[in-house]
């Protein structure tokens, strides 16, 4: 029970009780004043106690009935919050509905879409089974139908037909070689010259050729004797612990060592210079001077080696990999320190890498190692490439500078920018005026090999060499040659001359072709 009604209960509870005393009251007062004004005073009490019990009741009853109004009220306001809460729900629910309804919709129409394209693939593949078909039964009837005509097996046709296309597609060759190579060098050449014409300025070497012969000054003439030793027992000796050979002659003030391993000629060199100060010649303080000069040449190359790497800003290399560059300075090339073309083609690598956007150190670092090969090619079998590159990946290089080796020379297939900008660098530093020299056998021969050559293929008239090897000039027949053949030709004998021989730098191959006329006035 709510209190409102437990206080109403209660009132009347008090309302009675009181008028129960009330009653006995006024009882005992008609006892005492009588019995007649004791009834009506007990009928005045009663009838004000029952009027204050009916008022009360009557609030009573007001105030229950407030309370259950306001209950109510309470109880409609709740119901009407829990209907509208339903309602949102029913439209939520609703609106999903149709969203779900709508993607069902959409999913069964492209289920119709692919349903019609799989449809056409079908139809599509079919008609193509059939134009197939009907294509092949074709080329059998006609194959049928020439061998009929021509009286020919299929295997005569084909290779008259085979035969008849080459000659057709030669012409187009060289229509399309020309076309080409007139776009490329429109948009190459220029850029080409200018990198490596810039390159080619900002570094630039001076060259000094080196030879096989070391000369050892002398103070006076009885050294000479004091060399050769009795029974020429000191010669032999000091021979026997250098490896190189002693030429002591009439050339006045002057011993010659000759050696062709240059290490070797420079610890004899050296070597004979401390036995000529300190005097002292004999086959014990021979060996003890060889040994002590070889221990401070194996320390001088590896310095050397050292000053090579920070000179051109390389820095990590492993401390084989500088031995073997220091002892690059005592190896020549075609009369090149190879040492010196080293450092410069390392710049000159760089120097392409930057003008084309690639990592300028790493550049360097491939120009720099390329011919580290050569160095080693005395102790390994192989080439100096295939030394050069497994010595790089022995001693921690990445595969960059390892391919740069072994690719220098365009004899494996290029997987990396930087072996070509070796290449170039390499050739750049090879063509330098005064940077190789070649015997006049071999230049000679160089030449002739061009000319042979150019002169075996059909309808060259005559073969020229000229600046130096550099550029062969070919003159065919033009009654037997056309220009797309010429155009051809041309790319043939390159492609010929790359394949078959070994030059230095790169060779310019020019086919001259021409119609004359000539009649005589009488």
């Amino acid at each position: 029970m709510d209190p409102q009604t437990v206080n109403l209960l209660l009132g009347l509870l008090v309302g009675l009780i009181l008028g129960g005393g009330l009653i006995g009251l006024g009882f005992g007062i008609l006892r005492k004043m009588g019995l007649d004004s004791a009834k009506d005073r007990a009928q005045s009490l009663l009838r004000e106690a029952q009027t204050e019990i009916d008022s009360q009741r009557r609030t009573a009853e007001i105030e229950a009935r407030e309370a259950q109004l306001a209950r109510r009220a309470e109880h409609e306001v709740e119901l009407e919050k829990s209907r509208r809460r339903l309602r949102e729900e029913e439209s939520r629910i609703e609106r999903r509905e149709a969203a779900i309804e709508l993607k069902q919709e959409h999913g069964l129409q492209r289920e119709r879409e692919l349903e019609a394209i799989q449809r056409t693939l079908v139809a599509q593949k079919e008609d193509l089974d059939r134009r197939h078909g009907e294509v092949k039964q074709l080329l059998a009837n006609q194959r049928e139908n020439l061998a009929k005509l021509a009286r020919m097996t299929s295997d005569e046709a084909r290779t008259q037909l085979l035969e008849r296309i080459e000659a057709e597609l030669s012409s187009d060759l060289g229509e399309r070689v020309l076309r080409f190579e007139a776009g490329i060098r429109e948009t190459s050449a220029a850029r080409a010259r200018e990198i490596l014409a810039t390159s080619i300025q900002r570094y630039a070497a001076s060259h000094t050729a080196e030879t096989t012969v070391s000369t050892v000054d002398i103070p006076s003439e009885d050294i000479k004797g004091r060399i050769i030793g009795r029974e020429g027992r000191n010669i032999r000796a000091f021979e026997k612990a250098t490896g190189v050979d002693v030429i002591v002659d009439d050339t006045p003030g002057i011993v010659i060592v000759t050696g062709f391993d240059n290490v070797r000629r420079e610890v004899a060199k050296l070597s004979l210079q401390k036995l000529i100060q300190d005097g002292r010649i004999h086959p014990g303080r021979i060996e003890e001077i060889v040994a002590e000069t070889q221990h401070e040449m194996d320390q001088h190359i590896l310095d050397t080696g050292r000053e090579a790497a920070h000179e051109v800003g390389i820095v990590g290399l492993h401390e084989k990999l500088l031995h073997y560059l220091g002892r690059l300075k005592f190896r020549t090339s075609y009369s090149q320190n190879v040492l010196r073309h080293s450092i410069e083609v390392a710049f000159l690598t760089g120097m392409l890498a930057e003008e084309l956007g690639y990592d300028c150190e790493l550049g360097r670092r491939c120009g720099l190692l390329h011919d580290i090969g050569k160095a080693a090619d005395h102790e390994m079998e192989g080439g100096h490439p295939l030394i050069g590159s497994e010595l790089c990946k022995r001693f921690g290089e990445g595969a960059d500078v390892a391919h740069a080796a072994l690719g220098h020379h365009d004899d494996v297939r290029i997987e990396h920018p930087y072996t070509v900008l070796v290449a170039s660098a390499d050739a750049i530093s090879a063509s330098r005026p005064g940077a190789r020299r070649d015997t006049l056998e071999k230049y000679v021969r160089r030449l002739e090999d061009l000319e042979a050559l150019a002169s075996g293929f059909p309808g060259v008239d005559h073969a020229y060499a000229i600046q130096a090897g550099r550029e062969l000039r070919i003159l065919v027949d033009s009654a037997q040659i056309d220009d797309p053949s010429a155009a051809k030709l041309c790319r043939d004998i390159a492609k010929a001359i790359e394949d078959q021989l070994t030059y230095p730098g790169e060779v310019k191959v020019t086919v001259l072709r021409e119609t004359r006329s000539v009649e005589f006035a009488r």
